[in-house]
């Protein structure tokens, strides 16, 4: 059926973004590693070592899973007054938040694709060590993420319209990276 292909999808495009940033993690941690070792031992560190972490391995830790969070339901949520509420109530309150953080979503792409779009242009770099290392590929990191976290809560409120359970707020359970 189309609901579950979308499912599938979503979960398997989510999963693999969430992949690439835990391999992110790796990396960093192997090339701080390298780094330390060739400062202390060779006197010869890594060039842009600090400024890869920073334009690099941080934004793709920290944004390619949000997406990934935003489908298992793993984002905070506030339910004060939700077990007062009716189901229907609960439902269309769900359906609500749903579209609100798509709209903040959506509105983070437009501005970050923008940003990233500016910053291509102008091919921005920064220089260490004598070394140029290019830093606008990594601003194209921030809309995809974005873009995709909009794409998962549009799905999650549509869902909610049609009446089917969505599978946030409140966390789903599942296990594993690619779940």
């Amino acid at each position: 059926s189309m609901p579950a292909a979308i499912d599938n999808a979503m979960r398997r495009i989510t999963g693999g973004l969430a992949l690439v940033g835990a391999v992110g993690v790796v990396l960093m941690l192997l090339h701080v590693t390298a780094y330390v070792i060739m400062r202390h031992f060779v006197s010869s560190p890594i060039p842009a070592t600090i400024e890869i972490v920073s334009y690099y391995y941080m934004i793709l830790i920290a944004f390619l899973p949000l997406a990934w969070a935003e489908r298992r339901g793993d984002m905070i949520t506030v339910e004060v007054f939700q077990h007062l509420m009716p189901a229907a109530f609960k439902r269309w309150a769900d359906v609500l938040v749903a579209l609100v953080t798509f709209a903040a979503y959506a509105a983070l792409t437009y501005t970050t694709w923008l940003v990233a779009m500016r910053e291509f242009g102008s091919r921005s770099f920064v220089i260490s060590l004598n070394v140029a290392l290019p830093t606008w590929p990594g601003y194209f990191v921030l809309p995809v993420a974005f873009g995709l976290a909009a794409g998962v809560t549009l799905y999650r409120a549509a869902k909610g319209v049609l009446g089917e359970a969505p599978a946030a707020p409140g966390g789903s359970g599942e296990k594993g990276i690619i779940e």
